[in-house]
């Protein structure tokens, strides 16, 4: 029993460092994808779910002034934007910096248009509701690779986490 839990703990120890090593990198690289894949279903009308709320939405937050047509593709764009700074790790300041404005904006239509992302307010919430409460995802995935940009780090060993020399 003692071998068993012996061999355990290694492969435990081997499973969690080589978390430890990848998981920022696939974290930061699928929170791009999906940012470059809903912003360039953007870039085609009628692909995206979400484009007539996020062209009623953008109407609202712009007084009006940006046109329907144009508001999409600037969204695209920046959705877009936000997917390759992730997927190449690049200006990551500046990523989530966009992300965090594009994710506020995402929320909006909670409060502007209830009727179509609740069918009971405020708990059940219709498939367009879903698609922006899942961004409370994106958003946390986004702080995690925020607290790394400054050269910070993933780390396995409980005793370095918690400052004591292994």
């Amino acid at each position: 029993m003692v071998a068993l839990r012996a061999w355990f703990d290694r492969v435990d120890v081997r499973i969690t460092n080589w978390m430890a090593r990848f998981g920022l990198l696939l974290l930061r690289v699928s929170l791009g994808l999906v940012l470059l894949w809903f912003g360039a279903l953007k870039l085609f009308p009628g692909l995206s779910p979400a484009q007539e709320l996020a062209t009623s939405t953008t109407e609202i937050l712009t007084l009006g002034l940006i046109a329907p047509e144009v508001a999409i593709l600037l969204l695209a764009a920046w959705e877009c934007l936000i997917g390759l700074g992730l997927i190449t790790g690049r200006f990551m300041r500046v990523t989530l910096l966009l992300l965090f404005v594009q994710m506020l904006g995402t929320a909006t239509p909670l409060f502007f248009f209830p009727q179509e992302v609740f069918t009971r307010f405020p708990y059940a919430l219709t498939l367009e509701g879903q698609y922006i409460i899942k961004n409370v995802v994106l958003v946390s995935a986004g702080l995690v690779i925020g607290a790394t940009v400054r050269g910070g780090a993933l780390v396995a060993d409980p005793k370095i986490a918690r400052g004591v020399s292994p």
